[in-house]
């Protein structure tokens, strides 16, 4: 389909949301990501305290983060922030945070701009949003340093390992590499020994990853088809990696630098997304959208005074302004924005004038000729209906927050106008008690998968995931596949208390789905080694193990005497292994009923009830 046409069909779509109620009820497909930087948290979130009655959690413990532990207000400010208010376009934020500085080293840059508002404190609030969490590391070695360590497989072992570990710490869903020094400051002619060393280290990376079930991102300037041989940075090797990596930020911005231009004009932000997305899913690929524009000084005519700013010459790095600021900038500098079609973007040039005195006292005035480029919310529409048209992964903002409100509707419009159809999974529980078992007990997980009007979804692939009582992450623990009528079950053992949901991933026609979570109590069991028979005054010993184990809980053999059980005088203690053995003596012939009473710290658990013949 040729773009203007396919642009006119999506007007047409964003054109019906304004009468069609339905429409607007659904929820939109989400398309949009972005960076958070460091400096800049306060853009996104509110910085919120706790109230200061609870009580402050141990060194070490996991910080919780709930409703009743902030004051009303402040719940309500953070769900009007920028972040959670427009949850329900993102899937997934970038807390531009770290910074490599050696292969044991990642810099923690969040901690230094922001002192007094601890990052576990800032973490927290953004797991509330729901949105998957996943950092940006980026290259703060020296020239060709990097380089030097991905060439030795042990030094890329080390950073895999730091990253890792980093993730996990963290409870992160994954990493995003922006390891930028490779393009733009080792030169290219180190790119073809970089690059196959580069390709280990994201192999690698990739692996130890996705064993934790965690995402690697890339983000790196553009590339094109090698075969056209334009230039574009392929250091990255796109090809190579594509089927290891999970996400491709493309930085399509920055187009201009150095002279005034299009900060990123969409033919080129085109023609990069196709070689992507012939290379690798386009699910992957994700476009920048910049948040900025640039003003340059293209000529300066007169003398300007002591009083004028200082370096006002032509060629002098452009100054950088914020898309929420530019209708107010333009207005500042007196002049009217003309919207460049082929670029997509917002331009337009303004005069400034410094009237004053030189060092000497004599007066003096310039002429200062500025050009501006930016992009307003015609641009984002446009890159949006990319989006839309190549159906991408969706949209990576630097910054998040920095695009005006227009920008931020026209996104939403085409998301809306796009939105998958709604998943809806739901999880039952089968053969427990009050959703608790016996330790070695089998229970089932049921589950159905539904489109909102309860059609059955039939081959979805659907994720069962853990979280145990002692953990603050979900593991997947099986893939199942519906059936025709949308169903999947799968029987289940555990060793600890846990809670169980099922998901299934997006697509460009579905939504992806979390079902609610249900709690399964394991209950601790008793297995017994003991007699049938024993003769009086005798010692009848019973040997037995606690399962799940636990050592030191107390064991006391019991009898049932006159209509209720009671403690012998027997007693012990379970062992490392949770096993124990203790005796009880009858001296009286008959036959007497007996069972094993151990204590723990979370229950009493009772064997079952046996019966011994005295002789």
């Amino acid at each position: 389909m040729k773009r203007s046409s396919y642009l006119a069909l999506v007007c047409v779509l964003l054109t019906s949301l304004a009468t069609n109620a339905s429409a607007i009820d659904n929820q939109p497909r989400k398309l949009v990501s972005g960076w958070i930087p460091y400096y800049s948290v306060k853009t996104v979130m509110p910085f919120i305290k706790k109230l200061p009655t609870l009580p402050t959690p141990a060194p070490g413990a996991p910080v919780t983060c709930e409703d009743n532990e902030y004051s009303q207000a402040d719940i309500a400010a953070l769900n009007a922030s920028y972040l959670f208010a427009n949850k329900d376009l993102m899937k997934e934020v970038m807390p531009f945070w770290y910074t490599l500085k050696s292969p044991t080293l990642i810099r923690d840059d969040y901690s230094t701009a922001n002192p007094s508002w601890p990052m576990a404190d800032t973490l927290c609030l953004m797991r509330k949003s729901g949105l998957k969490l996943i950092p940006t590391i980026t290259d703060g070695t020296d020239k060709l340093v990097l380089s030097g360590y991905l060439a030795k497989a042990e030094t890329r072992a080390t950073i895999v390992k730091a990253i890792v570990e980093l993730v996990n710490k963290n409870t992160f869903d994954g990493i995003d590499l922006d390891f930028e020094g490779f393009a733009f400051v080792d030169g290219n002619t180190t790119w073809s020994k970089t690059a196959p060393n580069w390709v280990l280290f994201v192999k690698e990376l990739a692996t130890a990853l996705h064993a934790q079930q965690k995402l690697l991102s890339i983000s790196a300037p553009y590339s094109y088809d090698p075969t056209e041989k334009q230039k574009g940075y392929y250091v990255y090797s796109w090809a190579a990696i594509a089927s290891s990596i999970d996400r491709l930020r493309i930085m399509t911005y920055d187009y201009s630098v150095a002279k005034p231009g299009p900060i990123g004009p969409i033919t080129w932000v085109e023609k990069t997304l196709k070689y992507a997305v012939s290379i690798m899913p386009a699910s992957k690929v994700f476009i920048g959208f910049p948040g900025y524009g640039r003003d340059w000084i293209t000529s300066v005519s007169g003398t300007c005074p002591v009083s004028a700013p200082p370096n006002l010459k032509a060629g002098t790095k452009a100054a950088t302004f914020k898309m929420n600021y530019a209708t107010t900038k333009a207005g500042i500098d007196q002049a009217v924005p003309v919207f460049d079609e082929k670029s997509s973007e917002a331009t337009y040039s303004y005069t400034q004038t410094f009237n004053g005195l030189t060092a000497k006292g004599a007066a003096t005035s310039c002429a200062v000729a500025r050009t501006v480029w930016y992009q307003n919310e015609h641009s984002y529409l446009e890159r949006m209906n990319l989006v839309a048209q190549y159906r991408l992964g969706g949209s990576a903002l630097w910054t998040l927050g920095m695009e005006d409100p227009a920008a931020t509707t026209a996104m939403r419009n085409v998301a809306l106008a796009i939105a998958p159809d709604t998943v809806i999974s739901s999880l039952t529980i089968a053969d427990t008690t009050n959703r608790s078992v016996y330790y070695g007990g089998i229970f089932t997980i049921n589950g159905v998968i539904t489109l909102k009007d309860k059609s059955p979804i039939a081959g979805i692939p659907v994720s069962l995931q853990i979280k145990r009582e002692s953990e603050n992450t979900w593991t997947t623990i099986a893939e199942l596949v519906s059936g025709l009528d949308g169903e999947v079950s799968a029987p289940i053992t555990i060793a600890n208390t846990a809670s169980f949901r099922l998901s299934t991933e997006g697509s460009w026609e579905r939504s992806e789905s979390l079902s609610t979570e249900e709690k399964v109590v394991l209950l601790s069991r008793i297995v017994l080694d003991r007699p049938t028979s024993v003769k009086h005054g005798q010692p009848l010993i019973v040997k037995g193990v606690l399962l799940p184990v636990a050592a030191g809980q107390n064991v006391v053999v019991q009898k049932f005497l006159l209509g209720k059980w009671q403690n012998t005088a027997s007693a012990t203690l379970t062992g490392a292994d949770g096993g124990f053995t203790t005796s009880y003596i009858e001296n009286k012939k008959g036959v007497v009923k007996l069972r094993i009473q151990i204590t723990t710290k979370n229950e009493q658990v009772l064997s079952a009830q046996f019966s011994v013949v005295v002789r």
